[in-house]
């Protein structure tokens, strides 16, 4: 995709011939050979992608006015037949259907672009650096998505006959069941450098994030490096990470025991190891980290990394990656608060999930366009404008069969989607009565390894010298 030019003498573009230019750069290396319709479909797999991230962009309040808008710049834009997918219901059902295999042709070639196109901004340190964490969507309180997504105890407990209950249950019941409504829990792993998702995984809302960060680890490029807070912590989780071939970075607390002078590597400043007493007994080595201490604005925070050398990540890098890693909190807001995806519309769980999906791939696909489109005047990616690129994007969908204005076309709202520089004053209010006050995670437990711990760790290590020689 070339840099528009708003100098070009050229006529204007019709809006939907813009949205054209954007939907053949976004999905210029997606591959839809392995997918195919019957023949009697009126979609082909890319219209249908393509009806779908409007359906996405759309700011229609119902899911089935995000549905008409969508089509009618799907007509113009693509040039299909007026028959094609008339009612909302046949477009759910054919995405219900495809939305697995469309996902990872998107998906592909989003990433593919953000290697591509902003090859300067994926790495940081001399790492592709990703944060990851989870949030809760909400969902309408529906029969389905209460069966989908509450949680497991929540629904085993509904099951319990009201005669079986002790006195004064009933009442409690039912404002537990009022205030467990539905949510779906998302764990995200957001890229650092560039700003944006690159993969995700959904369940109910209580649904390991760890978890889901064990199914993502496939996904990430090698050597990649991962950021994280304090809910991450894990001998299993770090070991899968490890072995995996990829780095971590972790904040640590009061819950996690580290071990020092194990002798099971070489000792050096700031070694440490996580062994905990049950990978011990099992007789599964120690996971070798460096300690980082840094200051943070109230209490010392504490971060553990697999990068044991400072010549390839120093502490200033560590403490500079954490802190970037608060991006992924920024990107939760934007989806939930900007894009307005707080609370979910479908009242199925099966359309919700299909609703969270595209949604995600939605808003990548528009801030990545759009970021690219602000690289080539050097705005970097924490610069780029959320809620500009939204109005620039639906205005063009909203108006999608006229010529612009001058100075009002889709890249003219593109070009002026930047954060300005403006510093305010800090508006927080110390006295505010519901003002959310955080405990200090406090610090890990560091002690001496002892005699035993030594002797057990060095019989492990002669018992892997063969293999590692091998």
């Amino acid at each position: 995709m070339s840099h528009q030019d708003p100098t070009s003498l050229t006529p204007p573009n019709l809006h939907h011939q813009d949205l054209k230019v954007v939907f053949d750069w976004l999905l210029d290396h997606a591959d839809f050979t392995a997918i195919g319709f019957r023949g009697t479909c009126t979609w082909t797999p890319r219209g249908l992608t393509v009806a779908a991230l409007l359906w996405a962009w759309s700011a229609e309040e119902t899911l089935t006015a995000r549905f008409a808008a969508a089509r009618r710049v799907a007509l113009a834009t693509l040039g299909l037949d007026a028959p094609t997918a008339a009612t909302y219901q046949a477009f759910l059902k054919l995405l219900r259907a495809w939305t697995a295999a469309l996902a990872v042709v998107v998906i592909a070639a989003l990433r593919g672009r953000m290697r591509g196109d902003l090859a300067d901004r994926f790495s940081v340190a001399g790492f592709a650096v990703f944060g990851v964490d989870g949030s809760r969507l909400e969902l309408p309180r529906t029969a389905s998505n209460q069966a989908g997504f509450a949680p497991a105890a929540t629904q085993r407990a509904s099951r319990i006959s009201p005669s079986r209950r002790r006195p004064g249950a009933r009442d409690e019941a039912a404002r537990a069941k009022k205030a467990n409504s539905p949510q779906m829990w998302l764990t995200v792993m957001w890229h650092v450098g560039t700003g944006l998702p690159w993969d995700w995984r959904t369940g109910p809302s209580d649904s390991s994030e760890r978890d889901h960060l064990r199914q993502m680890l496939a996904a990430l490029p090698p050597r990649a490096l991962v950021t994280a807070d304090a809910g991450f912590v894990g001998y299993d989780y770090w070991k899968a990470l490890r072995d995996s071939g990829r780095d971590l970075l972790v904040r640590v607390g009061a819950n996690v025991r580290l071990l020092r002078n194990l002798g099971y590597a070489r000792e050096r400043d700031g070694l440490v190891y996580l062994w905990p007493d049950r990978a011990a007994a099992r007789r599964r080595p120690p996971l070798v980290l460096r300690l980082v201490v840094a200051r943070g604005r109230r209490h010392p925070v504490y971060l553990v990394t697999s990068v044991l050398a400072a010549e390839v990540l120093s502490d200033q890098q560590v403490v500079r990656i954490y802190a970037l890693r608060w991006g992924v909190e920024l990107f939760f807001r934007r989806f939930k608060q900007t894009f307005g995806r707080r609370k979910l519309r479908s009242h199925s769980g099966a359309n919700a999930e299909v609703e969270a999906t595209w949604s995600l791939l939605g808003l990548w696909s528009l801030c990545l366009h759009g970021q690219v489109e602000l690289s080539y005047d050097g705005v970097a990616s924490s610069r780029v404008s959320v809620a500009g690129l939204l109005r620039a994007y639906r205005a063009a969908l909203k108006e999608y069969r006229g010529v612009p204005a001058p100075g009002e076309s889709l890249w003219d709202y593109v070009s002026v989607a930047v954060i300005d520089g403006y510093t305010r004053r800090n508006k927080t209010s110390r006295d505010y009565p519901r003002k959310k006050r955080e405990h200090a995670i406090g610090a890990p437990e560091v002690r001496d390894a002892t005699e035993v711990e030594i002797k057990l760790a060095r019989q492990i290590k002669d018992n892997q010298m063969p293999r590692l020689s091998a």
